[in-house]
């Protein structure tokens, strides 16, 4: 596992932005089969690095995974309680949009999120200030 780490710190941007764009085309491709969980599945995977622009990209394949979900309770229910502090902080960077669409579905997830996974999840996502998305 560190080495996988170590791998991903040692690529450039451009190595990791090319990475990033194979998997939004790949969420998108899940979204049009109507994979809807399997595309926030795809879209947790794989931590965004330091680079701002890496984050934003990331960010568009996070967005259009969380816009399409539907069944929330479903989502949450075979998601994997590891994503679930990762999903908040995604939750809080699409509130911060303004967007009301985005804040509006973002809202609905939070309030099942939390009510799955507890307050816990809300202090982490918001006092990890290192990893941010």
């Amino acid at each position: 596992m560190a080495e996988a780490k170590k791998s991903v710190g040692s690529d450039n941007a451009e190595d990791i932005l090319t990475k990033i764009e194979n998997k939004s085309l790949k969420i998108e491709s899940l979204i049009k089969q109507y994979k809807f969980i399997e595309a926030i599945k795809t879209a947790l995977e794989g931590y965004p690095p330091l680079d701002e622009r890496c984050k934003s990209a990331n960010w568009i394949g996070v967005h259009k995974a969380l816009m399409a979900i539907k069944d929330v309770e479903g989502m949450l229910r075979s998601l994997d309680p590891q994503y679930y502090d990762i999903l908040m902080k995604y939750i809080y960077r699409g509130l911060s949009t303004g967007n009301r669409t985005t804040c509006d579905q973002c809202l609905k997830i939070h309030e099942k999120l939390t009510e799955k996974a507890g307050f816990g999840c809300i202090l982490r996502s918001l006092a990890d200030t290192v990893n941010t998305v």
